[in-house]
């Protein structure tokens, strides 16, 4: 079978390389792109068999990109799915609508890309190539009166009645092997209770009549049975693990699909309210002049606000501390900036830049970790840093006050600017304890610095 070909447009060197490693253990060949204008010239010549855009891109953005190759007839039926670090209902949505096929996320497992490449038809489903594991026979008889033996495929139907058979089957070779057992046991009862006490021999003995001798052969049919009885047991009990694996495994999928579309869902209804609140407050009066001589009051305390590890910064629970300020400053009618830093911890990680990185396990030396250091948020832009929810509150704000409050986002990660000193590098340090100081720093920071009013 000739091999599939992909494309990946990212303005991220590290990402593309990220991907293209991870469709290359499935035997797909990748051509790169960092714009998605060389990728259109690139489409004008070649044909790949799926395309994989990111949003974020300098120039021409992911779906300017997606609308582009589906309004022109000689690409408009190449799949594209979205590898972007934009998440959310609304995104999803937007991407959908305008031909792409869905959202990859750029912190992805391999299990993931497994699933992707199977709704874009890059592999085929491993269910076509299982064979069947009964393939039921008919016998014949041709002219001469020899028996011939026909093998067909069987169907679902046939496979689902051989499996019900072999339960029934097994059900009697067992209620047979119990009634024979207690027909044998009752006997020697009976044999035991009848015969004379031990030492003491009867009047007059009766003749003896010795039973004629028996055949092994109901024992040998016994053994068989029960051996088959065994190997029945033995394959259903196999079927009904992996059934059960397979199901366990698709619950847990459909939890966390759950999971994700509950918050999605969420933070839509939170934009949303948010959106209609401005628009329903209508322009706000303008602010008095500030009076002669008056100077402007200090700013807030920092609040701050700790990333675990792997999240995206503006998002979460950093989204929810950012509405609580911004909801009370408007309440008592503040001016001024709400100043928001990014502080990335450098912590302690496993893995490699094919599977990703992981904090190393606490009993690690940090001498042995892979990498000392915050890889996604190196990779990543400043619009990568905030979900749609946290932009769209944001723009809200500032809609709802005629800008007398906005909100500035540092875009570099300050890594030397650490809460915590991070320990002495030494042999006995382990990486626990390098992580809890590298988890305090991964942190944003708020802050309001209030304007004269």
């Amino acid at each position: 079978m000739a091999s599939k070909r992909a494309l990946v447009v990212d303005d991220s060197k590290s990402a593309r390389i990220i991907l293209s490693r991870m469709l290359e253990k499935y035997d797909i060949e990748v051509d790169m792109a960092e714009s998605a204008e060389q990728a259109i010239e690139y489409l004008n010549q070649n044909r790949p068999d799926a395309i994989f855009m990111d949003q974020l891109m300098p120039g021409m953005d992911g779906l300017q990109a997606v609308k582009a190759i589906k309004d022109n007839p000689q690409t408009a039926m190449i799949p594209i799915m979205m590898y972007t670090s934009q998440e959310g209902e609304l995104y999803v949505s937007q991407a959908r609508a305008l031909g792409a096929m869905g959202v990859l996320p750029k912190q992805v497992r391999p299990v993931d890309v497994s699933k992707v490449l199977y709704e874009l038809h890059l592999l085929s489903d491993r269910r076509d190539r299982e064979e069947p594991a009964l393939a039921p026979v008919e016998v014949q008889k041709s002219a001469d009166g020899a028996a011939e033996v026909i093998t067909r495929s069987p169907s679902g139907e046939s496979v689902t009645r051989v499996e019900s058979l072999v339960r029934d089957q097994g059900a009697e070779l067992r209620r047979f092997i119990v009634a024979s057992m207690d027909s044998f046991a009752t006997r020697i009862v009976g044999d035991l209770r009848s015969a004379p006490p031990a030492g003491k021999a009867p009047a007059e003995a009766p003749p003896v009549l010795l039973p004629p001798p028996r055949s092994r052969v109901p024992w040998a049919a016994l053994t068989i049975g029960a051996c088959c009885c065994a190997i029945g047991f033995g394959v259903l009990s196999l079927l009904a693990r992996s059934e059960l694996a397979r199901a366990r495994a698709d619950a847990a999928a459909l939890t966390a699909a759950n999971a994700e579309l509950t918050r999605s869902r969420q933070e839509l209804a939170d934009t949303v309210k948010d959106l209609s609140n401005a628009l329903a407050a209508g322009p706000p009066a303008a602010p008095a002049a500030p009076a002669a001589g008056s100077a402007a009051p200090p700013p807030s305390p920092v609040r701050v606000e700790v990333v675990p590890y792997g999240e995206m910064p503006l998002d979460r629970g950093r989204l929810d501390a950012l509405r609580e300020l911004l909801s009370r400053l408007e309440s008592q009618g503040a001016h001024g900036v709400v100043k928001i830093r990014s502080f990335a911890g450098l912590f302690c990680l496993a893995g490699n830049p094919t599977d990703g990185y992981v904090p190393a396990a606490e009993g690690v030396p940090l001498t042995k970790c892979d990498l000392i250091g915050n890889p996604a948020e190196e990779s990543s832009f400043a619009q990568q840093r905030q979900s749609l929810a946290f932009a769209n509150l944001i723009a809200g704000i500032r809609q709802r006050t005629a800008g007398a409050i906005t909100v500035t986002i540092e875009t570099s990660s300050n890594t030397t600017k650490a809460a915590t000193a991070y320990p002495a590098r030494s042999e006995s340090l382990t990486a626990g304890e390098w992580n809890k100081v590298a988890a305090t720093n991964n942190r944003v920071e708020f802050q309001f610095e209030p304007t004269a009013s």
